[in-house]
């Protein structure tokens, strides 16, 4: 699919005006996340449901991501996005009031299509507009921004959620996420309608089976997959064990909202610097250097207990910060911008697919050991792996 057409854009609008609303969605997911794990509990009560349902919600995740190019054969980049951060701010207020547990799951599958799209489309926006700007600098200037966001929502999250219950945080979500609609509104994008042709679902399923397997016979796109798999199944287990692990070992929600927002500040101390090191160093390294101390802390952390696992979670954070800016670059650097709308809804599910297999492998490993750390053996394994396929040479 050729690259999207623009006819006309706010003067000044450039891919970093995208890469800063990595603000906004930083800010709002870090709130979501901070309680999103502690909601499930209230609703399962059990850490290992928890998983399998989180494992379920990631692979409806994945087939809308699959879906991702078919729609946007259909509708414009601006009409879509702007649509679903719409969606995202009306259902995060609906989540946020005490309903029952069968319209939160609703509600929260719903905004698992817009939070999809939006991680889709906000890179292709970048990369439409990136210029002579490269992606290595926007993908750092949106990670800086996601990151100033995320510094200060487990703290308001946490306020929330004492003052009036885990789930009101959602509606500081919403307030948020309506702002960067607004500001998206604000670049004035206009695009040209696309002509929306009635869909056969054969030819439409045939049509994502020959993408799916172009987009794996591309060269370097295995190796892509892989490295951006393993990147999100840590992150996946980071965002969904670690407020249950600390809530579970006696800790209270403050002492968890300092653990995650301490863990912030390495990624915003080298989202900027990791630009430059990049350039003159290489991703490799980096990305090597990112899932072995990730492997190496996760090993730690399943015999490690009180306040030396805190510090555990937050010096991990480090890992994640080296291969934060990086981890993508192997499928832009790797693509034509042509091609990168056509196959960047493949590539995505490797940020949905790890959502499955992760948290399924963290219950099975809870099952197994009665404990709930005993899912930092399943990041461990990922983090070596992913440290190898990174340095194999094929």
């Amino acid at each position: 699919m050729a690259r999207d057409k623009y006819i006309s854009v706010k003067s000044g609008v450039s891919g970093y005006s995208f890469a800063n609303l990595g603000l906004f969605t930083g800010f709002a997911d870090g709130i979501y996340n901070a309680v999103y794990s502690l909601v499930l509990m209230e609703i399962f009560m059990n850490s290992a449901v928890v998983g399998v349902y989180v494992g379920i919600y990631a692979a409806f995740c994945m087939i809308v991501g699959l879906f991702a190019n078919e729609l946007l054969r259909r509708f414009t980049k601006a009409r879509v996005f702007y649509f679903c951060m719409l969606m995202l701010g009306v259902c995060y207020a609906m989540m946020s009031f005490s309903i029952r547990p069968s319209t939160f799951i609703i509600l929260d599958y719903t905004t698992g299509i817009a939070i999809t799209l939006v991680g889709v489309l906000i890179p292709l926006f970048m990369s439409d507009f990136s210029q002579k700007i490269g992606m290595a600098r926007l993908n750092s200037r949106y990670h800086l921004w996601l990151n100033v966001g995320a510094l200060m929502a487990p703290m308001i999250a946490v306020a929330i959620a004492n003052q009036y219950g885990n789930r009101a945080a959602f509606f500081a979500s919403a307030l948020i996420y309506l702002a960067g609609w607004g500001v998206f509104k604000y670049f004035k994008i206009v695009q040209p309608d696309k002509k929306i042709k009635p869909a056969d679902p054969r030819r439409t399923a045939r049509a994502l089976w020959k993408n799916a397997v172009a987009f794996f016979r591309h060269r370097g796109m295995p190796r892509a997959y892989a490295v951006n798999f393993g990147y999100y199944s840590l992150r996946a287990m980071r965002y969904l064990y670690v407020p249950i692990v600390v809530i579970e070992n006696g800790f209270s929600k403050d002492v968890l909202g300092w653990v995650l927002t301490l863990g912030i500040i390495p990624y915003l101390i080298l989202s900027e610097m990791m630009a430059g090191l990049v350039k003159k160093y290489g991703k490799k390294k980096w990305l090597v250097a990112g899932f072995l101390s990730f492997a190496v802390f996760s090993a730690m952390a399943t015999v490690v207990t009180g306040v030396p696992l805190l510090v555990i979670f937050i010096m991990w954070q480090i890992s994640g910060a080296l291969m934060e800016s990086v981890h993508d670059l192997l499928f832009f650097d790797g693509t034509k911008k042509a091609e990168q709308t056509k196959y960047y809804g493949i590539f995505r599910t490797s940020v949905n697919l790890p959502n499955i297999i992760a948290p399924l492998l963290g219950a099975l490993c809870i099952a197994t050991f009665g404990a709930t750390s005993a899912v930092w053996i399943v990041t461990a394994v990922i983090g070596a792996l992913a440290a190898m396929v990174v340095v194999a040479k094929k």
